[in-house]
């Protein structure tokens, strides 16, 4: 159970112990998933100030201010999940997120999945660019179906009959 104390970022722990020292610039992200946590609760809250401010110099012209905005404010959010954390520690300089933030719009709920590249810039972390993952790839265990075996359709054909090329 979630108290209006708690931060929207899923860490359990309460908002003023979490993301609210990044998002407020008391503290700075000390890692890239502490940016990448303060960033998804700034959705929720709809600051897009600070998702603007996050970005690196190079992914600013990319940057939709309106359609983030817009995003922020109609979509109900339900959750953020970590799935994988690839460097991006205080030590480093360059870190990958993979993560799924979960929402509702227009009644239905929706999944936004990406893998978030981070860099330090003057020592503070910052967003380079998201890439969607790249769908499982479907490999086939079973046999081939030959031409004079049975259809797999159960119709009680040759496969070469009922759905081969030559149906």
């Amino acid at each position: 159970m979630t108290t209006a104390t708690d931060c929207p970022c899923g860490s359990a722990k309460a908002y003023a112990a979490c993301c609210e020292p990044v998002v407020s610039g008391k503290s700075p992200a000390a890692t890239a998933e502490a940016l990448m946590r303060a960033r998804y609760t700034c959705y929720t809250k709809s600051n897009i100030d600070f998702i603007e401010r996050t970005h690196a110099p190079e992914s600013k012209a990319d940057f939709d201010r309106k359609a983030s905005e817009k995003w922020a404010k109609e979509a109900k959010w339900q959750g953020l999940e970590i799935l994988a954390v690839k460097n991006g520690a205080a030590s480093d300089d360059t870190g990958v997120v993979s993560f799924v933030a979960r929402f509702e719009t227009g009644g239905r709920s929706h999944e936004h999945r990406e893998i978030a590249t981070f860099r330090k810039e003057k020592g503070a972390w910052t967003f380079v660019d998201g890439k969607s993952p790249k769908p499982d790839t479907f490999v086939k265990s079973g046999p081939d179906v030959g031409r004079n075996d049975p259809c797999h359709c159960g119709a009680g054909k040759k496969f070469k009959k009922c759905h081969g090329k030559d149906a």
